[in-house]
Order: C-alpha cells, then sequence, then structure tokens
C-alpha cells in the first residue's frame, strides 16, 4: 500500500507585501550607538543611492493585530525611517525563526563583493554611483576591480567563500600561481586568511616560485631551509591531527567498553589471585586502567 504524499509546508508566504514602517515593530534591542556604524552608514548610503533590494523578514505580531514583528532588517528599517521612508516591503515568514535566521544567512566575502561589482559596473553602474551606495571612495572601488588581477582561478575558488581581506590578495599577486595555490590551501587547512600570515609565506617563498617583478622587492633570510621544512612538518601534522578527529569517537568508545570489561575481571578473585602469582606486572597496569575516572571529552 502506497504511502500519502505529504504536503510541503512552506516557510514564507509566496508574495511579499508592503507594510507601513510604524506597523513594524523590532523583535530586539537595537543599541543607539549602531547609527554610528559603518555598516549602518553602508546600509543607509544603499538605500538613498538604489533603494531597498532585500525585503525585511518579519511575521505576524502575536500581540497587535495587523502589525509584524521583524526578523531580519532592523538597520534597513531604522535606515528607512531617517531618509523619509513610510512604507516597506517585507516578506513574511510562517514560522518565528528569529533565534536561527541570521545563522542561517551566508555572508559577502571579498570575492563575491568583488563579482558583485564588476557585474554592476558591466550593467552600467558608475563608479561615482557604486562608491556612494556602498559608502566608501571611488578609489576603493576602482582597486576592488583589480582585485584579483594575477590570481590563480584555483585560488579564486579557493577562497570564493571565506573571510579573506582585500589586502591578503596583494600579498598573493607577488607570487607565482603554483605558489598561490599552495599558500592557499594552507590558509584554508588552518583558517587563516591575515595580511600577517600571508606576508610571512611571501617572505619564506623561494625566489623561483615568485613573481616576475617581485625577486627584487623580497628580502630573504638564511633560515629558508629551515621554514620550508617546518612547512612540511606542518602539514604532516594536519593530516594527523585530521585522522586523529575521524577516529576518535570510535576509539573512545573502544577504550569505555575495553575499561569496562578490566573492571569486570578484577573483580573475580580467582582472576586477581592467577595474574598476582604469575603476572604482577599486568596486574598493576590493568588496575591503573580500572580505576580511571573520566575518559578526556576533547
Amino acid at each position: 500500500m502506497d504511502k500519502p504524499v505529504k504536503s510541503i509546508r512552506l516557510g514564507f508566504e509566496l508574495d511579499c507585501i508592503e507594510v507601513p514602517l510604524d506597523q513594524l515593530h523590532p523583535s530586539r534591542v537595537v543599541p543607539s550607538t549602531l547609527k554610528i556604524s559603518v555598516k549602518y552608514k553602508q546600509v543607509k548610503s544603499s538605500l538613498s543611492e538604489i533603494g531597498l533590494v532585500e525585503p525585511l523578514v518579519v511575521i505576524h505580531h502575536p500581540a497587535h493585530q495587523g502589525a509584524f514583528q521583524i526578523l531580519d532588517g532592523h538597520l534597513r528599517h531604522m535606515a528607512l525611517g531617517e531618509l523619509g521612508v513610510n512604507r516597506a516591503m517585507c516578506l513574511v515568514s510562517t514560522d518565528d525563526e528569529g533565534y536561527t535566521y541570521n545563522k542561517r544567512v551566508s555572508r559577502l566575502s571579498v570575492v563575491q563583493e568583488h563579482k558583485m561589482i564588476v557585474r554592476a559596473a558591466e550593467r552600467g553602474a558608475s563608479v561615482q554611483r557604486l562608491a556612494a551606495a556602498l559608502n566608501v571612495s571611488e578609489r576603493s572601488i576602482t582597486d576592488s576591480f583589480r582585485m584579483l588581477e594575477g590570481i590563480c582561478d584555483e585560488v579564486v575558488r579557493l577562497l570564493a567563500d571565506k573571510p579573506a581581506g582585500r589586502t591578503m590578495f596583494g600579498v598573493l599577486r607577488k607570487m607565482s600561481h603554483f605558489r598561490q595555490i599552495d599558500v592557499a590551501r594552507t590558509m584554508v587547512g588552518l583558517e587563516n586568511y591575515s595580511v600577517k600570515f600571508a606576508q610571512a609565506m611571501l617572505q619564506h617563498t623561494p625566489p623561483d616560485q615568485l613573481a616576475p617583478d617581485t625577486k627584487v622587492k623580497v628580502q630573504r633570510s638564511g633560515a629558508t631551509e629551515t621554514v620550508q621544512r617546518l612547512q612540511r612538518e606542518l602539514a604532516a601534522m594536519q593530516a594527523d591531527t585530521k585522522l586523529i578527529e575521524e577516529t576518535y569517537g570510535d576509539l573512545t568508545l573502544q577504550l569505555a567498553i575495553i575499561k569496562a570489561h578490566i573492571k569486570s575481571l578484577l573483580e573475580n578473585v580467582h582472576v586477581v589471585r592467577w595474574l598476582a602469582r604469575f603476572h604482577n606486572d599486568y596486574l598493576q597496569q590493568l588496575q591503573l586502567v580500572a580505576e580511571i575516572k573520566r575518559l578526556p571529552s576533547e
């Protein structure tokens, strides 16, 4: 007999609605100092230049008929009010997902931001308008156009969704493509995307793995071979650590079972007497295992 097909319940209403700002209530206390933050200024500048692109996410207010609580979009709500806008497009949620909503939102990386800026410019947006919308200088927009020049495609793929800064790509540009990939993989493995780490890798890059115009600029130290050896050892240690992480749970369970079995054996008088008579050294080690109070959890 076929099981009845369960219908899929949508988490949001299909159509966005326009809601007056005075009917939108924050779901959390927004600090007054937020208005002087860089993020708020960027949001306000973007709304002033191109309007509201991403609708606010709201849910029906449990206490006020016809009103809504904001799940996501508190900054946009504040900025729209300051700009004199009376209504805002809203996406109505059918569940109160305010406690997990922001956790499920993917934050924009500098690589993704670069691609969006380039695409906007290709569609006719001027540098001046982009700078005004993002509340940055025109030079910053121009530098963003050139951010990935000289960067290997594989490196762009590796760092596309990582929290790497623009300056770090300038350091990678001084290396050959082969070395860029090696450094990028090391960064991903260590989860370290800082400029200082990239500069340290650059300082100890072999001369034949530098970009042609970088050979004269980089001051080399006499400990290059030592650093390269440490890098190889670090890579080997990372591989061993990953293997331990994958097998830790199973090994811990096995150890707990073995400990319980040893404890039950030592509760047998005949077993203890036999061990004490013929293998006293084994008995001492088994007693130490049986006396373990707690297995490490990390």
